[in-house]
């Protein structure tokens, strides 16, 4: 039996060429491939602004030893039992200049209606490191308890001293060598200043004339003369003596506030009516689970605050019922809170107060002002 005929030539079976349609779509698949793979890479230019952490103002944090602690601790005066939660909201940002955000991240954010895609520039200037950015936000973080306790005693009662404090002096400015971190700003050319606004009406009265401070340091008075630099800015010339200021205050007991890793002043109601429940008998918020933001100066005014959307995302997500948003923010707020969250419009402390009594008593909630 023959395998094989020499005599027979065997013709290979035809190669079937692939279809062009087929080849434009494998092109299109690599082509997307490439694309993607750059972008993953490739320096975005945003970052994303994201629910962070929720603390309790009643309740406890880990301190810097790993043990918990008070987040509202008081010295000198009665403290009383505490019940609920008043809730201060925090926002983390995902991404920095060293470190943005890839393409497919943002997109995701973009979908997620608890985040916020935003330029980075808008969250870290141009010139500035996240080092300096972390201290400022540090700053304003102990500014803003100082101010939330100022307003809460104040609200209580209690005799509260303040004190305009030099925080910072720019190097090469008008009062380099003269002023220094940590003085106590008590006159201007003779006249009290209590505040910062005071102070730079003064200065800018004086249309550049050399300005005498009566300044407190190392528990004694002295006099500085300063001469301001001037600076223009759409047509309008600014007196300044380059010098941030901080009001400070003495107060009749000791409140601490402990509260680590978390900057910028928007916690500073929160504080002031944790440490109003901390010092009042009874249960201020009625034993509710109450979230609020909002800054807060010594006289109990709220002002707005940044990532108001994603903190109302965080204290649904925590459980709470009643949110206290800052009237400045309400036209963000119209529109995104979440179901299943009330949230009422405050301009002072004495509004976020009304809130809570109405929420403890059972009072017309319907009254009250809301974001609507």
């Amino acid at each position: 039996m023959a395998l094989f005929d020499d005599n027979v030539t065997i013709q290979p079976a035809p190669r079937r060429e692939i279809p062009r349609s087929m080849k434009a779509g494998m092109g299109a698949l690599a082509l997307a491939l490439v694309v993607l793979l750059v972008l993953t890479f490739l320096p975005t230019g945003y970052v994303i602004q994201q629910p962070g952490p929720v603390y309790d103002t009643l309740g406890t944090v880990q301190g810097s030893d790993g043990e918990d602690v008070p987040l509202i601790s008081v010295d000198g005066a009665q403290t009383y039992e505490t019940g609920g939660s008043l809730d201060l909201l925090t926002v983390q940002v995902v991404g920095n200049r060293e470190r943005t955000p890839s393409w497919f991240e943002l997109a995701a954010a973009w979908f997620d209606r608890s985040k916020a895609v935003l330029p980075i520039d808008s969250v870290f200037p141009e010139g500035q490191t996240t080092e300096q950015r972390n201290e400022e936000s540090a700053a304003l973080m102990v500014d803003s308890q100082k101010e939330a306790t100022a307003a809460a005693l104040t609200e209580l009662g209690y005799d509260v001293q303040s004190q305009l404090t030099v925080y910072s002096v720019v190097d090469g400015a008008a009062a380099t060598g003269l002023v220094e971190e940590g003085d106590v700003i008590t006159a201007a050319n003779g006249t009290p200043v209590a505040d910062a606004a005071a102070l730079r009406e003064i200065v800018n009265a004086g249309q550049g004339d050399p300005i005498e401070l009566t300044v407190i340091r190392d528990d004694a008075e002295q006099t500085v003369e300063v001469t301001p630099h001037s600076e223009e800015s759409d047509g309008t010339t600014t007196w300044l003596l380059g010098i941030t200021l901080m009001n400070d205050y003495v107060f009749p007991i000791d409140v601490t506030i402990q509260l680590d890793n978390v900057g910028g002043p928007s916690a500073g109601m929160m504080f002031a009516l944790g440490i109003i429940d901390v010092l009042s008998p009874g249960e201020l918020n009625g034993g509710e689970r109450v979230a609020g933001t909002g800054t807060i100066s010594a006289d109990g005014t709220v002002g707005a605050i940044g990532g108001i959307r994603q903190k109302l995302w965080g204290a649904r997500d925590a459980g709470a019922t009643w949110f206290l948003a800052p009237a400045a923010n309400c036209d963000e707020v119209v529109g995104h809170v979440p179901a299943g969250l009330q949230v009422f419009s405050v301009e002072t402390l004495d509004d976020s107060l009304a809130v809570l009594e109405a929420i403890r008593d059972d009072g017309d909630l319907g009254a009250l002002p809301t974001c609507g």
